[in-house]
Parts: structure tokens; C-alpha cells; sequence
């Protein structure tokens, strides 16, 4: 590799964390855990990468958590240019929409465009994975997604199941349902600390 060729590679590499720095000024509904403050998606990424590493014996058969870890540490990127668009909000269809969805897509080509080819091509195709939650790798860290704000918000006191009115259906048909698939044990577990609240 000439000097050059490295200059460039390190240049499009710094631009690409720069970039990332910016996930630290998107906040989230969910709160920290003592509920006094919003977090930010940057926090919530490194307390998910954290999940993966301690509950990586909640993982099915032929998860490798290292990957796990890196698709937590990159999935939320997007909402650099997207926000974060809460799982209870509008009843929970701007979540998953086809106008969200795209604009997630436009992010990612945009963020993960500013590394080198190699990189860009790894992680984007590593978001698409997570994105689509078919591998036992993406199940599993989906898995954790969802299920750090329940605790988050079992811990804060209600959190956004208070704010935007959410039952224990919604909780089980929009959160559990996605916890179950990748790691069910983990989701009984949870599903018993919730269901009180919800009382």
C-alpha cells in the first residue's frame, strides 16, 4: 500500500468516526435506567455491545457473539440522520415503516459511503443482517435491542410504557414476540418482572 493509498484509507476511516461521534447527540425515549435523563443512542449502542458480552449464555446454537457485538455497535447508526423512532410511538407503525425503513437505507449508504470500499461493504452488509433478523446472529442481538429498554423502563418506573400509554399486549406483540425469537429464556424471565407493572 502506497503512502498515499494510506493517507486516503486513514482519512475516509476518521471521517467515518467522526461521523459516528454524532450517534452521542441523538436522544432516545427511553431514559437511563434511574429514569432522570434521556439516553442517547450512542449510549444505549455500547450498553447493548455490553448485553451481548454478559448474556452471551442466553444465545442459541451457533451464535458468535463477537459479531453480535459489532452489529449492536453499529446498528443504530442510521439515526444519525433519522432520529430515533420509538417501538410505542403512533401506535407502533412508524417504527417499521416503509417511510423509515427508507430513510434508514439512504443513512446507511451515506454513513458507512464515508469509509474505505472493504470497511463500507462489511458493515453495511453486517446492518442489512441485523436489519433483517434471519440469521441466529442478528435473532439473538435483535433480541437484546428489544429488550434493554424493558429494563430500562422496569428500572425507571415505567419509563415510556407510561408515556405513550402502552399495555401488556402491545408490550408482548411489539417487544416480547422479537426477545423470544432469539432468546425465549431470557423473554420468560423478563415477561415475569413486566407483567406487575402492567397489573
Amino acid at each position: 500500500m502506497s503512502d498515499q493509498t494510506a493517507t486516503d484509507r486513514l482519512e475516509a476511516q476518521f471521517a467515518f468516526l467522526n461521523e459516528a461521534d454524532r450517534l452521542k447527540h441523538v436522544m432516545r425515549a427511553t431514559t437511563t435506567v434511574d429514569g432522570t435523563r434521556p439516553e442517547s443512542s450512542g449510549e444505549h449502542s455500547w450498553h447493548l455491545a455490553l448485553y451481548a458480552l454478559v448474556l452471551a449464555d442466553q444465545a442459541g446454537p451457533g451464535v458468535d457473539i463477537d459479531r453480535v457485538i459489532r452489529m449492536l455497535l453499529i446498528h443504530d447508526l442510521v439515526e444519525i440522520d433519522v432520529g430515533d423512532v420509538p417501538i410505542h410511538s403512533q401506535n407502533g407503525q412508524a417504527h417499521a415503516s416503509a417511510e423509515t425503513m427508507a430513510a434508514e437505507a439512504k443513512a446507511a449508504d451515506r454513513i458507512f459511503g464515508l469509509l474505505p470500499a472493504d470497511l463500507r461493504d462489511s458493515l453495511r452488509t453486517l446492518w442489512e443482517e441485523f436489519e433483517a433478523a434471519e440469521t441466529p446472529d442478528a435473532r439473538f442481538a435483535k433480541s437484546l435491542d428489544r429488550v434493554q429498554p424493558v429494563m430500562a423502563n422496569l428500572q425507571s418506573g415505567g419509563g415510556t410504557w407510561a408515556s405513550y400509554n402502552v399495555t401488556f399486549d402491545q408490550l408482548e406483540s411489539r417487544v416480547g414476540s422479537k426477545i423470544a425469537r432469539g432468546a425465549p429464556a431470557l423473554w420468560t424471565w423478563v415477561r415475569d418482572k413486566a407483567r406487575p407493572w402492567f397489573a
